[in-house]
């Protein structure tokens, strides 16, 4: 039976509000748009079916015509991080059971999260410059791969790497990858061209596939070892552009003994670095000069990471990176248009804090929505949009407790990637069970998950 949509209230239609309505619309959701520019709607409103209102999200009349008293979530993602708190704290007056998203940008106001949400009853408060960087910063500590994503608190990773010639996985079965190289790894994706396959263990893999494997960290690392890929973290990154997002992850790295060298245009901006981080070398040019980059040292640093304000800038560094260097490509994609075309150009991993942050809002609305006893606890999506990572916590039993593996009438296009049961992480088969307590990840092209009970037919 399909699961009746939740009422959202989306205050803010920029960039990212453009982006996450989108989302939230063809996750089957009633919404309700408000902001103060009134031509932002024109595209809201062709692309899905919404209501907007002209005002402001901290208006009461606007909130009352929204309907915020019936409301089951709320998300203010408007350019204003102390709009986004305030909208989020009057339309708690009208619903205190209202749960409540708010996008907060600014570094100042990273070590009050926590107070935050306490005092101002707001379920989440998201930065999407500061989870960008806790992404680019994933990469540099394996720069191996193509992506790294988080699961189980940490314990287990979905890592996206390429196959490249010459490898002893070209021409291999992945049963003899489990036979004879590692069973600790599961292979839960590959990309071959425009073709995405969740496969068995009698699929072949081949050079220049992309394959997406889950393990534990540790396996992670001698998987990598035993097919001939460093997984020796960065020592030494370059950063062009100083914005938010650039602080963040400077600030992270720096932290993790990497050297950190930071472009940037502005002087004012320039002084600020130099305050914030002392132990950076802060270095004022346009990061798209040749000569400026290599004085930087583009040619002898671990990796480069683009982080300017344009993706055209940024694609460029990067190929340009891949063409002077043999250092670990970033780049940082504010839009999310051409992925495809973008996806073609080989620019090494490539991050969208606008993905990002509809990412974690959709998982949240997709927990608000469970029935049964596991929420949804992250989600990623996979393969430029074509399939999905759920994480949930098994709560209490369901059709999906207690029953071996290879007796659960799974639907198709899915698979169960991993079992984390009291602090081990369980690359699981068919003799394997869920039980209440675990934290359950699938891989999944059928979209819309909110439930682990939605694995079967």
């Amino acid at each position: 039976m399909a699961k009746k949509g939740l009422k959202i209230i989306v205050v803010g239609a920029g960039k990212v509000g453009d982006t996450l309505v989108n989302r939230l619309a063809d996750e089957g959701h009633n919404l309700v748009i408000i902001d103060k520019n009134a031509e932002r709607f024109s595209q809201l409103e062709n692309q899905c079916d919404c209501m907007c209102i002209t005002g402001s999200g901290a208006s009461h009349e606007v909130l009352q015509e929204a309907g915020a008293s019936s409301a089951d979530l709320f998300i203010s993602v408007t350019e204003s991080d102390e709009l986004n708190l305030l909208c989020c704290t009057i339309a708690r007056q009208f619903n205190n059971k209202l749960a409540t998203i708010a996008r907060v940008r600014n570094p100042e106001y990273v070590s009050d999260v926590n107070y935050l949400r306490s005092r101002l009853g707001i379920e989440m408060i998201i930065n999407p410059e500061y989870e960008a960087a806790v992404e680019a910063s994933r990469l540099l500590y394996l720069p191996a791969a193509l992506s790294v994503n988080s699961f189980a608190h940490g314990q287990a990773e979905l890592v996206k790497i390429q196959i490249p010639e010459g490898s002893i996985l070209d021409g291999k079965t992945i049963a003899y990858l489990g036979q004879n190289i590692t069973n600790n790894i599961l292979i839960v994706g590959v990309e071959r061209g425009s073709e995405l396959t969740i496969p068995n263990g009698s699929f072949e893999l081949k050079a220049g596939d992309i394959i997406s494997y889950v393990s534990t960290r540790k396996d992670n690392s001698h998987f990598l070892r035993s097919i001939g890929f460093n997984t020796r973290s960065v020592k030494s990154s370059l950063i062009v552009g100083g914005g938010t997002c650039a602080y963040y992850l400077a600030d992270l790295l720096i932290k993790s003994g990497i050297e950190v060298t930071i472009i940037e245009r502005s002087s004012s901006r320039c002084e600020e670095l130099c305050d914030l981080l002392p132990k950076a070398t802060i270095l004022k040019g346009d990061g798209t000069n040749e000569s400026i980059l290599d004085e930087a040292g583009i040619r002898d640093v671990d990796s480069v990471i683009a982080l300017t304000g344009l993706d055209e800038e940024n694609i460029m560094l990067a190929l340009h990176t891949k063409a002077v260097s043999n250092a670990k490509a970033i780049t940082k994609i504010n839009k999310i248009t051409f992925t495809k075309a973008i996806e073609s150009l080989n620019l090494g991993s490539v991050i969208y804090p606008k993905y990002i942050t509809a990412e974690r809002i959709i998982s949240s609305a997709r927990a608000r929505q469970a029935t049964i006893g596991s929420n949804l606890e992250v989600m990623y999506s996979l393969f430029n949009d074509r399939a999905e990572a759920c994480e949930f916590k098994v709560k209490e039993a369901s059709r999906v407790t207690g029953v071996l593996l290879k007796d659960l009438n799974l639907k198709p296009g899915m698979i169960i990637s991993f079992i984390s049961r009291d602090g081990k992480i369980i690359i699981p088969t068919g003799s394997d069970q869920i039980n209440i307590g675990d934290n359950v990840m699938v891989v999944t092209t059928k979209k819309g998950f909110t439930e682990l009970s939605d694995i079967l037919r």
